[in-house]
């Protein structure tokens, strides 16, 4: 079902399989994050993701994504950014090292229906203030998600995470060139979702939407630039940047979290924020 501007509403079976897709990439990130230690090839952290998507018998959403005449496909199951890369690293040789910060972007698909999440991690202890980075950029992510009200407006979710991070002790930057999305039966849909404060036409948040929310912040300055593999973006002054996500459904009873294991559940209590799963 569209509903306004194209957007894509979703019927409860249909929230239902994105369930399913959101706990496999859950259990992948899950388990590809358990394996992160020194020494690793972010390749194999790679394939780790490959192998939990495969057993579930479910599709990666990432694999050929963006393939066309101009284009690579992406080359990976999931994203793998590390320090300085924001977003769209391609596993690859790159052995980690201790202290590293990570970013794993994971989507799966299951039954035609896309589940999407990232997390930042760490090779064993992290400075205090790559933790922090992380710390603060995944509380923007719930924060985000608690401006999702029905009759609310998209832009709400980014003025949200921006209010959050603004806030901070630190100077950190949002990343601005690449924001959120809608997503269902396609990966990336109406509407985006961006990570900050803005002013313009934005669609109003209905029952049957959902939204991948995913700000991306850095240390630094957030300009950037995409290298010459066409995929993997970086920081220009070489600060670290941290990247989370979830796929958030907007049901008749509130808020359904397909991507988190309790389906959101303790932070949206926390929150003060309805919890609505179907089915769960």
């Amino acid at each position: 079902m569209r509903g306004g501007r194209g957007i894509e509403l979703k019927s409860p079976s249909q929230f239902l399989a994105m369930r399913r897709a959101g706990l496999v990439v859950e259990r992948a990130l899950t388990q590809t994050i358990a394996a992160v230690s020194p020494g690793m090839t972010t390749k194999e952290l790679n394939d780790v993701a490959a192998d939990v998507i495969a057993g579930a018998g479910a599709i990666p959403s990432f694999l050929n994504y963006g393939a066309g005449p101009s284009m690579p496909g992406f080359p990976g199951v999931v994203c793998i950014s590390v320090n300085d890369e924001i977003v769209h690293g391609i596993p690859g040789d790159r052995v980690l090292t201790e202290g590293d910060l990570i970013s794993i972007d994971c989507g799966a698909i299951v039954d035609g229906w896309h589940g999407d999440a990232a997390r930042t991690c760490f090779v064993g202890d992290p400075t205090p203030e790559l933790a922090e980075l992380s710390r603060v950029t995944e509380q923007s992510l719930w924060r985000g998600i608690a401006a999702v009200r029905r009759g609310g407006r998209v832009r709400d979710i980014g003025a949200a995470i921006d209010d959050w991070i603004s806030e901070q002790d630190h100077d950190y930057g949002i990343v601005t060139e690449f924001v959120g999305h809608g997503i269902g039966s396609a990966m990336h849909q109406v509407p985006d979702v961006p990570n900050y404060r803005h002013s313009g036409r934005s669609p109003k948040i209905a029952v049957g939407m959902a939204l991948a929310i995913e700000p991306m912040v850095t240390l630094g300055d957030p300009t950037n630039a995409t290298l010459d593999d066409d995929w993997t973006v970086v920081t220009r002054d070489g600060s670290a940047a941290a990247h989370w996500e979830h796929t958030v459904a907007v049901t008749s009873e509130g808020l359904w979290i397909l991507t988190a294991p309790d389906g959101g559940e303790e932070m949206l209590g926390r929150l003060g924020v309805p919890f609505g799963p179907l089915g769960d």
